[in-house]
């Protein structure tokens, strides 16, 4: 039989490119619908690893992708929401949720893959309301996902009459491990597991693998899943380090334990076949499944090895900046509303000292360019929204109780201060964004430049500190010093503005150079003005 190469080619590379689109634009879809629920879901339900499993699993299901739980999952040990131990169980989850799509694909409806892209397309196009929008987005990446689906098997079609595709597939039978090294290398370079086992059940419906040859490459795309992981860890921090090794470490133990197991494995499959009555590519759905949640079972007893595995293999300091309040207990409102009001200020004191911090990391970040430190601010002013939003709605219900006139005052004080601290954070996220664009552009500031921000950061940490201290000793001789150096930093920034302008006239620095200097230079008065109205409100007291 003769066939044209070329289109065969063309078929299958076209198929899976539509495939790999509509896959990820069937997940964002049902992202957008789900919004801020998904990291909630994690948060609120992953107090054991049996929990993170169950979530982990709910979760990549309704997303269609393992690499976003994973994200979200590090995002979360990193802000010090999840233990480590618990995001192995949501990671063990995401594997078994990522099976959905296998299962989605099984349902014998390909056929109706351009009507279903039609509904979503009119749908975006013709509907103004943002749910009906997410709802067709999400219809033309499953009517996308089915339409690659169909082209690509028309392309695959002509591999039969291929003697060095026959061959491969006897050897793939005869010899598991060449089978699960096809299944990684093709999963890596793809990115996509859904993608490479939507093939497979393709090439097994289509009668051009045997289920002996099918299963090993099923194991190896397992394996190879775990390379966006590993992608996106590297120059993470040691946690994203971390959860990418237990994603390779879990799936490279399944898959050496089914490879052993491979013969019992095949007979359980085919047993399934005939029992349930399934098509080829629901068999294969089904043997996915049943690979990732055996696994899961099989491993979960052992996470602690797990992680202590991973801990030694993946050395290094964590960082972890905890946004959960340590010392806001509502028994106390009622009961002694004076300890708690000892316990709001406790916690907007660590909320001050995380402005201070972030304020260091973004100082760290503008002088060495380094993203590690551009992270650690960015996530301690993640953690100073959350503690902004849980001590104001713990000073909130304290209003209610009765509070001396003093007490009052201490009350309207913190409640402010929190306002000011969380305003901090923004501002100095402000400044790592203006970094972000100046090494992305390529922005060089002159040396005098650098050297004037540098000035007047410094000082600004200075008086930030102060203010802090100021407002834990209640001391009016810190406030004072405080308001003081707020003056120089205005002065600064009135001094600095003029001088840029001059380097401007003489061409010494560039119109986008200079955008970036005097934005950094607003902000860093800003962070002043902040760190002033906490002093004031010391004086306000002290009075």
């Amino acid at each position: 039989m003769e066939f044209d190469v070329q289109q065969m080619i063309f078929q299958f590379i076209g198929g899976l490119g539509i495939f790999l689109f509509g896959l990820k634009y069937m997940g964002d879809g049902l992202q957008r619908i789900a919004g801020d629920n998904l990291r909630d879901i994690l948060d609120r339900f992953t107090k054991n690893p049996f929990l993170g499993v169950i979530s982990g699993a709910l979760i990549t299901a309704l997303v269609q992708s393992s690499s976003t739980t994973t994200v979200l999952t590090v995002g979360l040990v990193n802000a010090g929401f999840m233990t480590f131990r618990q995001a192995i169980g949501v990671i063990m989850g995401a594997n078994i949720g990522t099976t959905m799509t296998a299962f989605i694909i099984g349902i014998d409806i390909k056929a109706y893959g351009l009507p279903i892209l039609a509904v979503g397309a009119f749908m975006i196009f013709f509907f103004k309301n943002k749910k009906v929008t997410y709802i067709g987005q999400t219809l033309f990446g499953l009517g996308s996902l089915f339409f690659g689906l169909e082209t690509m098997s028309g392309g695959m079609k002509p591999l039969r009459s291929l003697e060095a595709f026959t061959d491969l597939t006897v050897n793939m039978s005869q010899n598991p491990l060449l089978g699960v090294l096809i299944g990684t290398v093709f999963t890596v370079i793809v990115q996509s597991s859904s993608a490479t086992i939507g093939i497979l059940q393709e090439l097994f419906g289509e009668g051009l693998v045997s289920i002996q040859a099918a299963l090993p490459v099923l194991f190896g795309d397992n394996i190879g899943t775990t390379i966006t992981a590993v992608l996106a860890a590297i120059g993470a921090s040691t946690s994203a380090k971390r959860a990418a090794g237990v994603h390779v470490l879990f799936n490279l133990i399944g898959t050496t334990v089914f490879l052993l197991l491979l013969v019992p494995f095949t007979h359980y499959v085919d047993w399934l076949r005939g029992v349930l009555d399934l098509n080829p590519e629901m068999t294969i759905a089904f043997a996915h499944g049943s690979f990732n949640i055996l696994n899961t079972i099989v491993q979960f007893p052992f996470i602690a090895v797990l992680a202590w595995v991973v801990v030694k293999l993946v050395p290094g300091e964590d960082t972890i900046v905890e946004s959960k309040p340590r010392h806001l207990d509502p028994i106390f409102i009622q009961q002694s509303p004076t300890l708690a009001l000892d316990q709001a200020k406790e916690e907007v004191l660590r909320m001050g000292e995380y402005a201070y911090k972030g304020l260091e990391e973004t100082n760290a970040y503008l002088n060495s360019g380094q993203q590690k430190h551009a992270e650690v601010a960015l996530q301690l002013e993640e953690a100073l929204n959350n503690l902004d939003r849980k001590i104001t709605d713990y000073l909130v219900m304290l209003a209610s109780a009765p509070l001396t006139d003093e007490e009052g005052h201490k009350h309207s004080a913190l409640l402010d201060s929190v306002r000011d601290i969380e305003r901090i954070g923004d501002h100095f996220e402000n400044i790592v964004e203006l970094i972000d664009y100046k090494i992305s552009n390529k922005v060089d500031l002159t040396e005098q430049a650098n050297e004037d921000l540098n000035d007047m950061i410094n000082l600004t940490l200075m008086t930030v500190r102060q203010a802090i201290k100021a407002l834990e000793t209640m001391d009016r001789e810190e406030a004072l010093a405080v308001v003081q150096k707020e003056d120089q930093i205005d002065q600064m920034e009135r001094t600095y503005r003029k001088k840029h302008i001059i380097r401007l006239n003489e061409g010494a620095c560039s119109g986008q150079a200079g955008i970036v200097f005097v934005d950094i230079i607003s902000n860093l008065e800003r962070i002043g003005d902040h760190a002033v109205n906490i002093a004031e409100e010391v004086l306000g007291e002290s009075k």
